[in-house]
């Protein structure tokens, strides 16, 4: 897409250098993932960018998808970070963060699966702060054992929680820093990303289910008698609770395809042609289309969609 051809090749070229010592700190090229429940279809991919497969870098990003619980009473999460750019180690930095954060989820899945289903949205805000904040407490803490910047040793992180009784549609994102929260709509790409930290969902508060009224509790925290966790290094809380529609499409993604997404119509286009569709695509069809090149667009790339049957 875009006025000229993008610079580097399509496919991979060089692999990063690998450490005899340690080959489990090797990230794959690309990750698919892929699942179905209810009323929902994920489809996720992660894949290196073309200039980071042009100089033998590593993969930034991490994605990972999760299942917390059994049957109705599941909860997915879908956890989706960047490390810093030109940092040794960023990608497992990134890792890292997911890790904790679904830790620290499949921990509270419980409470969070009822917070969702009663939609009590002041419960889901300030637990979902509380984890994340501590997440990212770890990480300075990690900074500060190594002799780190603590802006060096930082990540963007991103994450949806999907209940998989399929009454159930509300959606809920939260995460910090660079990325894209988009919906596909009736073939219009709607930009939901949160400015400046924590909004309410487009188009009024979200309803609850089973009819149940929102329930004040305290927060998540399994230790709440602690001082209030110091803001993340890499920008505001962000939380965002949608209800979903018959035929939606939600997509998640770094800002390896938030950039491009935003910048260039043509590809908003096409995306939005192959993934407005009512049957959810293969996952080779996915890992196709989110690696579509963009002229000035080189980054790592992660894109995890839900489609609302």
């Amino acid at each position: 897409m875009g006025d000229e051809p993008p610079t580097y090749e399509a496919e991979p070229t060089t692999l990063p250098v690998a450490d005899p010592e340690d080959l489990r700190d090797l990230v794959p090229d690309t990750v698919l993932e892929g699942a179905r429940y209810g009323t929902l279809t994920l489809r996720a991919a992660s894949l290196r960018g073309d200039a980071a497969r042009y100089r033998g870098e590593p993969r930034r990003d991490a994605l990972l998808a999760v299942r917390f619980g059994t049957g109705d009473s599941a909860l997915i999460l879908i956890a989706v970070a960047t490390g810093q750019r030109a940092v040794p180690g960023a990608h497992r930095v990134a890792r890292e963060l997911c890790e904790w954060i679904a830790g620290a989820v499949g921990s509270n899945q419980q409470r969070l699966t009822e917070d969702i289903h009663t939609a009590n949205r002041g419960a889901l805000s300030s637990g979902l702060n509380r984890l994340t904040g501590r997440a990212y407490g770890r990480l300075r803490a990690g900074a500060t054992v190594r002799g780190l910047a603590p802006a060096d040793h930082t990540a963007s992180l991103r994450c949806l929680l999907l209940p998989a009784h399929p009454a159930c549609r509300t959606r809920v994102f939260f995460g910090v820093g660079d990325g894209g929260l988009f919906r596909l709509r009736d073939g219009v790409w709607q930009d939901l990303e949160p400015e400046g930290g924590e909004r309410d969902t487009v188009g009024g508060p979200v309803l609850g289910y089973g009819g149940r009224p929102p329930v004040q509790r305290p927060s998540h925290d399994p230790n709440p008698s602690r001082e209030p966790n110091p803001a993340p290094a890499h920008g505001p809380f962000r939380f965002r609770a949608s209800v979903a529609r018959p035929g939606d499409t939600l997509l998640l993604c770094s800002a390896g395809l938030a950039d491009p997404l935003r910048g260039e119509a043509a590809l908003a286009g096409r995306l939005a042609e192959r993934w407005g569709t009512a049957e959810p695509p293969g996952l080779a069809a996915f890992l196709a289309d989110a690696q579509t090149g963009v002229k000035g667009y080189a980054d790592d790339r992660t894109a995890a969609a839900v489609w609302e049957a």
